[in-house]
């Protein structure tokens, strides 16, 4: 993974937390946290088998579970069978409105044989963590929980864990469970609502999930880093011309660029496209107050004739080009460095069309500022340490932070550690984001938990 040096300064101001909690106020919330309980929930979430595609079952889990905990869930979705799950916590007085989101796909094969063995060596299908999770030499172990229903988990016991301790929230917090953020995307005859990812994920519980936040967190392993910066893509279809020839006529040409069949051109075709892909890569990055973005390049598939229809080669072969974009590119700048590398290879013809385009965003920093205060207020009374600045990796890929800048509500993303967090790691990510909560929203008129002495942290005023 590629780093870079930290700006200079601190990352974040505590001092800019709209509500200042108090160290009383923490105890209490900590408390309240269940280790065991959480880790239970994470571990039980986690092993509802929820590849992308297939998120109802995970669905109903929360769903059931937010309604026992009576968090008034309701769903949302542009299919019934894929839908956000929403629920509610605060809203008794006057403050900030906070929405945290996290998604309920995992990234897995598709478990379509005939679809995975062009893409997954056996031994990489046989490994137990695309579905299965599990403690092991005291870490939590499965895709699921790292990516992305252990951070669910947290703020979800967060939540709880607010009420027990007697806190109520003046400003409402949302709590959303959504589908489709890993994907996957319509594209050629995998196309309509069937292959739908983002669109009917994040982007959908915006439009129509009945949330109107001031702030939004996506929470995702982040080792307790934070960014509101995110990045795009776009997945380019480089399309090569060429003639079909019936195998028994073929004169084959010694030079394999002067073959009429387009799969002889990949070489140089593939050549002059990495060499593009180099620049582009150390064009595009960025090092911004709110992450570093190091955006990187990848060929995701080819296609080529039909193998069951052979005997006089093919006249199309493709490429699938896939090129992150940092917030502040657009597909279009990408694209036309593709088509002047193409134009400088032999072949007989050629065509681009970018199949998807999504663009990155990033929060104003200004903007941003009361949230990133409010996490780096609560690191510091849960972590007795600053918040920092994510590694890279994590300001430079899609998370769903980005659907919220992208409609100018400041938002980032933060979390456990990635990567087998342990459970005191996600007690101490629910313990974050409880007092995140707080110090956003601001404590409730009815709440009975204890308030304490003026923390050092925030303004402990409301911003309305």
């Amino acid at each position: 993974m590629a780093d870079g040096p930290e700006p200079a300064g601190a990352f974040a101001d505590p001092a800019h937390a709209p509500y200042a909690v108090t160290p009383a106020e923490r105890d209490a919330i900590a408390a309240a946290i269940d280790t065991d309980e959480l880790v239970e929930l994470a571990l039980t979430l986690g092993n509802i088998p929820a590849p992308s595609r297939s998120e109802a079952a995970a669905a109903d889990y929360v769903y059931q579970w937010m309604q026992r905990e009576g968090f008034c869930p309701r769903k949302v979705g542009a299919t019934p069978d894929r839908p956000n799950v929403i629920g509610e916590t605060g809203g008794t007085g006057t403050g900030a409105n906070l929405l945290f989101t996290a998604h309920l796909d995992t990234e897995s094969p598709s478990g379509i044989r005939e679809q995975d063995k062009f893409r997954y060596r056996e031994s990489t299908l046989a490994d137990p963590e695309w579905q299965q999770c599990w403690i092991e030499d005291g870490a939590l172990r499965g895709y699921p929980i790292s990516n992305d229903r252990g951070p669910m988990a947290c703020f979800l016991i967060a939540a709880k864990a607010l009420r027990k301790a007697g806190i109520t929230l003046a400003g409402k917090t949302w709590l959303t469970a959504c589908p489709g953020e890993i994907g996957p995307e319509p594209i050629e005859e995998f196309s309509g609502i069937d292959y739908m990812g983002k669109d009917i994920g994040a982007h959908y519980l915006f439009h129509h999930g009945g949330v109107a936040p001031d702030y939004a967190i996506a929470a995702e392993g982040t080792d307790f880093g934070a960014t509101w910066v995110g990045c795009g893509y776009a997945l380019f279809r480089i399309r090569i011309f060429g003639s079909g020839v019936f195998t028994p006529i073929l004169d084959a040409p010694a030079d394999p660029a002067q073959h009429p069949n387009p799969i002889y051109r990949l070489g140089p075709v593939i050549d002059a496209l990495h060499r593009w892909s180099q620049q582009w890569e150390r064009d595009s990055v960025l090092d911004l107050p709110g992450g570093r973005v190091v955006p990187k390049v990848q060929f995701s598939s080819v296609r080529g004739g039909m193998p069951f229809d052979f005997g006089a080669g093919t006249e199309v072969c493709a490429l699938y080009l896939d090129v992150t974009l940092n917030p502040r590119q657009k597909a279009a700048d990408a694209m036309h460095g593709i088509v002047a590398a193409m134009r400088g290879v032999d072949v007989a013809g050629f065509d681009v069309e970018p199949m998807v385009v999504r663009h990155g965003f990033e929060a104003p920093d200004a903007a941003v500022a009361p949230l990133a205060g409010a996490v780096d207020a609560a690191t510091r009374l849960a972590r007795t340490a600053p918040l920092e600045r994510a590694h890279p990796v994590y300001s430079s890929m899609w998370r769903d932070h980005n659907v919220f800048n992208m409609h100018r509500v400041p938002a980032l993303t933060t979390g456990m550690p990635r990567w087998r967090p342990r459970p005191e790691d996600m007690a101490s990510s629910a313990l974050v984001y409880a007092l995140t909560m707080l110090a956003i929203c601001g404590r409730g008129p009815d709440s009975a938990g204890p308030s304490g002495p003026t923390s050092v942290y925030g303004s402990g005023t409301s911003p309305f």
